[in-house]
């Protein structure tokens, strides 16, 4: 089996272990193209759990804002969008970061055959 072959497939395997050192390192050191465009596919899909975490945490930042007054809504039967948010986006990232690692495991396989 060719090194670059092992090393664009680690890349993307590396979600399991070091999801953003080891594509960032690859991309730096390597010299080969096939494997730069690799390394590089693979450090935009761990960055966009990432991004999304981000944004995630802002939101519900903004959303604890007025946190006492959606307690007391939830208690009397009363939902507003507010009180779901952190729900949806636990729903949204869980299934965003599973259609991930499932694609990241496929090219990586895909790049060893």
């Amino acid at each position: 089996m060719d090194n670059n072959k092992i090393l664009s497939a680690l890349c993307y395997f590396s979600i399991f272990f070091a999801p953003l050192l080891l594509p960032v390192i690859v991309y730096f050191i390597t010299n080969d193209r096939e494997v730069k465009t690799h390394a590089k596919r693979s450090l935009i899909s761990h960055l966009a759990p990432v991004v999304v975490l981000i944004a995630g945490f802002v939101i519900l930042s903004l959303s604890l804002v007025s946190f006492e007054n959606r307690m007391t809504s939830l208690m009397t039967g009363q939902f507003d969008f507010w009180s779901l948010v952190p729900f949806l986006f636990m729903a949204v990232y869980g299934v965003l970061s599973l259609v991930i690692i499932v694609w990241n495991v496929y090219q990586g396989v895909k790049v060893l055959r």
